[in-house]
């Protein structure tokens, strides 16, 4: 863990922390059980949190079971990620109506409430990240999504499990946080009680700190907070091959491969829905039937449909091959030339989602594995 101070406290500083964000006037979002998932949604207090849950997660796979203790944490990451409430799957652009030779036309939706963010994994942290730098970094910013970041307040969480489908570490994405959060956590469970190891990352975090009931972390605790991030490190479920990726596929362009994953490639667009740093969207016009109120709508669109890349007389990406490899190439390879980084977390949703358990780290291994031949 980083040299830092850390500190401790227990579940009732927890709730004393949801509290402290609530009297800030924040909406406060965390994991939550709905619909036989770990999904994120609104909380209120400590009892909404997934306690004594965890998810077994594969290629195509996903099922919740119960664990022997009460963690509150104690999972990887459900299907749905921090994106849809900084960049929503559908937002109105704007409003219009007519009356009789007038028309009235209403701006964008705002942010309602500053957010808060509890439970935000080490890979989710680095996706926040590509997507300031997608939405916020270049000339073109994105209104919406920079009304919805600034002043969102993230509550990072160091995993204690890694999933089936995880590969964060084989991406330097985690298990570990770092990089922009507010107060990050490590979830303790010993026959000496429950507690959590908490350290700030921001004045913000540092003030807020400040309320909750803690004291000054022991330096066996400290050691087992970096024990549970070092056993997770160690029990990923899956890694990407240790070469620059981006130069792979890019030499790699017309790789057999391609047609290969495409025979089981559904194109149903599951992948760039639950990946926590898709970005593609697609503007809609809609009215009523009157002809009296119409609007503008953005959407998440995705390079998976063929809509998505059609122009004049045609998709550019007309195959199903076409489009996975625009996808996989983007995600590991070009996304270095426009954003500076890997567009991929190792978060691993992609392979979990997919109905056919297409593998992204399988589909690297074997292009690298076939250049050793």
């Amino acid at each position: 863990m980083r040299p830092t101070e850390h500190y401790v406290m227990t579940i009732e500083g927890l709730q004393a922390l949801i509290d402290a964000l609530q009297r800030r006037g924040r909406r406060v979002i965390g994991p939550t059980l709905r619909d036989k998932v770990i999904a994120y949604d609104d909380i209120a207090a400590v009892d909404d949190l997934p306690a004594g849950f965890t998810d077994d997660q594969d290629a195509g796979r996903y099922h919740l079971r119960r664990r022997d203790d009460g963690a509150l944490f104690g999972y990887a990451v459900g299907p749905h990620s921090w994106k849809s409430f900084l960049h929503p799957p559908k937002l109105r652009l704007w409003r219009a109506e007519r009356y009789g030779d007038q028309v009235k036309v209403e701006p964008a939706e705002t942010a309602a409430q500053e957010l808060a963010f509890i439970g935000v994994r080490a890979c989710e942290l680095h996706a926040i990240a590509i997507q300031d730098r997608v939405m916020l970094g270049g000339e073109y910013v994105d209104p919406h999504y920079r009304a919805r970041r600034e002043g969102a307040f993230l509550v990072a969480v160091n995993c204690g499990k890694a999933g089936g489908s995880c590969f964060c570490a084989s991406m330097g994405t985690g298990p570990e946080v770092d990089g922009d959060f507010d107060l990050a956590l490590t979830e303790l469970i010993s026959d000496d009680g429950h507690s959590f190891v908490i350290e700030a990352g921001s004045q913000a975090g540092r003030e807020i700190l400040e309320e909750l009931p803690n004291r000054p972390a022991s330096a066996a605790e400290v050691d087992g907070a970096r024990a549970v991030v070092q056993r997770t490190a160690a029990n990923m479920g899956r890694e990407m091959p240790a070469v620059d990726l981006h130069q792979l596929l890019s030499r790699n362009l017309q790789h057999p491969r391609w047609n290969e994953v495409a025979e089981r490639c559904l194109s149903c667009a599951n992948c760039t829905m639950a990946c926590p740093t898709c970005f593609c969207t697609s503007v809609d016009e809609v009215s009523d039937l009157k002809g009296v109120e119409s609007a503008r709508e953005r959407r998440w669109d995705s390079c998976f449909t063929m809509d998505f890349s059609y122009i004049h007389g045609g998709s550019v990406r007309s195959s199903v091959a076409a489009r996975y490899r625009q996808w996989m190439t983007h995600k590991l390879s070009t996304w270095f030339d426009q954003f500076g980084s890997s567009g991929c977390v190792g978060c691993g949703r992609c392979i979990t989602w997919c109905p056919v358990g297409i593998d992204i780290t399988e589909e690297a291994h074997a292009i690298h594995d076939s250049e050793q031949i």
